[in-house]
């Protein structure tokens, strides 16, 4: 076989189905290998083993999931079934064989990969960082439909099952563990014996011990789960707008879990998701994600550890937090330790909140080091200044950084709204500065703008974009321009909003038009919570009103700036804005949707024509992953396009 190997021991008595896709840094299934799955079932029939394994021979994780470019090809409903039919017979066949098996999963196990696992009758995670199980087929805009749906709520209860399909989470080995996902987390000294041991122990499956509560609602109850899951999905997500978790809830309700039994006539069908545009424009989001990752690979050699960040503030203290998440060494400097200290506070609280471990917390926070002096640049791989907006004042401080740095490293700013020609002035080498630009809540937000200046040697900028994906962000290419790419559509958008509230369209109304677009905040929701002093700022750099909205400026001179002073456009109580019933429920209004969305659409255009960023394509990765724009329409520049 092409893509696995069937490995019997020495006694005959244990048999190990190695999965190493050919041509592929990943395991994915495709029709080759399903078939090749299909030849290692019909072996062990013939001659059945103690017990068979399942484990991956690559390094980067068991396995991936299907393939993504064969889906892609089954753009009919007839193409998309044979698909589905071939891999929801073979896990079936899997499932019932007499002999014991076993998933021995290590790192991602994602999609398909997980439908195989939990197709075995045992499944060990091995207790490492990498190891994740996911049903993110929801993210696709389809289902699990090689039996993830049905055997998920038997193995694990419904409610957990539906929790995990329907919003396409990871989970990590030793959650898996608690919640009944996995039989062992083991560490990987131990997992292959550990992987014999269960597998010859003639325990039974998890579905058998199911509590009887959960049983029910399996059965009788399924109803009840039905109900609650619908109403919590339609808080997220419209059903016009995305198919794919309604669909979940009706095939695992009304049709034991099986895609291929909903008739082609019903909304939640395997033919009304392959037909409906959702699905074509999430898939190509998949894609343009994928490019973005893509970015940083160029600087292969650089591998760095050890990061420097300057400015304790909340933008600061977090973006050190993260990189110590993913495993980095961070100094991080301000004017004290007392100003570091609440940085520090912080990064423990959301450490411990990540890694739910206390003792890995404390181990990860031990790689936070307050450093006043500043002491850390010379060691540093990557420092990150982010204090505050003042040319006079960066150019003052990166002069000190580049007479210590080392000569290999990278040198970053994290400004919003100066130009990198403008710090990078002063410079000997004004060709060592270059933008990594997170956007606020650093942990939330997936994208980081790297920001290529006048003078921006192509090795600096390729060092940062690997630097990003190095602590898993995403990094979107840009040149230096007022706003970048990102905030520089979101101020046109916001302004707009903030005009219709002078005159006299109530905020919820507005915020609720949005929300019901698909936005995940309303746009004067969002001026509020970025503060109405930075709205105020950005506005004079980015639309260059000479007239700004009325009603910002009276409530930035009253010094009422929002969810950081309690009350803006808003009042805000326990971090939650306080909203009247002006546009509650189901209030869509496209008309005052599309005329907030006008100008965001405009600058998106312009920004692409300009060549801040370099195509359409990626402009509107980085909108749907820098602004959390609607992903169902495939990013402002596709819907532009759609919509003629």
């Amino acid at each position: 076989m092409k893509n696995w190997k069937l490995e019997r021991e020495a006694d005959g008595g244990i048999a190990w189905a190695i999965l190493d896709t050919a041509d592929s840094s990943t395991n994915t299934l495709g029709a080759e290998v399903m078939n090749e799955l299909g030849q290692i079932l019909d072996e062990c029939e013939k001659n059945p083993p103690k017990g068979l394994i399942f484990k991956s021979a690559k390094a980067a994780g068991f396995i991936a999931g299907a393939n993504i470019e064969e889906f892609t090809s089954a753009d009919t409903p007839e193409k998309a079934r044979v698909l589905i039919q071939r891999g929801w017979d073979t896990y079936n066949r899997l499932a019932a064989v007499k002999f014991p098996t076993l998933a021995l999963v290590r790192g991602h196990c994602m999609g398909g990969g997980t439908e195989l696992a939990l197709a075995c009758r045992y499944r060990i995670a091995v207790d490492e960082p990498g190891t994740k199980f996911a049903l993110p087929e929801v993210m696709l805009g389809i289902v699990p439909g090689w039996g993830g749906m049905l055997r998920l709520p038997q193995i694990i209860g419904p409610a957990a099952a539906l929790d995990m399909m329907l919003t396409g989470k990871n989970i990590d080995a030793k959650r898996a563990k608690k919640m009944g996902l996995a039989d062992e987390c083991v560490p990987p000294r131990v997992m292959e014996n550990a992987a014999r041991m269960l597998v010859l122990s003639g325990q039974p499956p998890r579905q058998a011990q199911l509590p009887f509560m959960q049983k029910l609602m399996n059965g009788p109850l399924k109803g009840l789960v039905a109900s609650g899951a619908k109403k919590q999905v339609a808080k997220r997500a419209r059903q016009e707008h995305y198919p794919a978790p309604w669909a979940i809830i009706d095939q695992w309700q009304n049709h034991g879990g099986n895609t291929l039994a909903v008739p082609a006539g019903e909304p939640t069908s395997l033919d009304a998701l392959i037909r409906h545009p959702t699905t074509r424009n999430l898939i190509r989001v998949f894609f343009l994600q994928d490019r973005l990752k893509g970015f940083g690979k160029d600087a292969k050699s650089f591998a760095p550890q050890r990061v420097h960040v300057v400015g304790a503030g909340v933008m600061g203290g977090d973006i050190a937090a993260w990189c110590v998440l993913r495993g980095m060494t961070v100094t991080l400097q301000d004017q004290s330790v007392e100003r570091i200290a609440p940085a520090v506070g912080r990064a423990a609280k959301f450490l411990e909140k990540k890694l739910r471990d206390k003792k890995l917390a404390r181990f990860a926070l031990d790689r936070l080091i307050a450093d006043p002096k500043g002491d850390g640049v010379r060691q540093a791989d990557v420092i990150i200044e982010a204090i505050f907006e003042n040319l006079a004042a960066k150019q003052a401080l990166f002069a000190d950084i580049e007479a210590r740095a080392k000569p290999e490293a990278v040198i970053a700013s994290n400004t919003s709204s100066l130009k990198l020609a403008d710090i990078a002035a002063t410079f000997k080498d004004p060709a060592r500065l270059v933008g990594i630009h997170f956007f606020n809540p650093v942990a939330m937000m997936p994208l980081v703008e790297v920001v290529a200046g006048e003078r921006t040697s192509p090795e600096a900028a390729q060092k940062a974009a690997a630097f990003v994906r190095k602590i898993d962000k995403l990094p979107l290419p840009v040149k230096d321009a007022p706003g970048f790419l990102v905030n520089a559509v979101l101020g046109p958008y916001m302004h707009e909003a903030m005009k219709c509230v002078d005159e006299g369209i109530a905020p919820e109304a507005i915020d609720a038009a949005l929300a019901a677009f698909g936005m995940p905040m309303g746009p004067i929701e969002l001026a509020d919570t970025v503060g109405l002093d930075v709205a105020v700022h950005a506005g004079r750099q980015l639309v260059g009103d000479a007239d700004p909205p009325r009603k910002l400026v009276e409530l930035f001179e009253a010094g009422k700036l929002g969810k950081k002073s309690g009350q803006g456009f808003y009042t805000w109580v326990d971090g939650k804005a306080q909203k009247s019933g002006v546009g509650a429920g189901n209030t869509a209004n496209p008309e005052l949707a599309q005329r907030m969305l006008k100008p965001l659409l405009d600058a998106t255009q312009r920004l692409v024509r300009e060549g801040i960023v370099a195509d359409a394509e990626l402009a509107d990765a980085g909108v749907i992953f820098g602004t959390g724009f609607a992903p169902y329409t495939g990013g402002p520049m596709n819907y532009r396009a759609n919509r003629g």
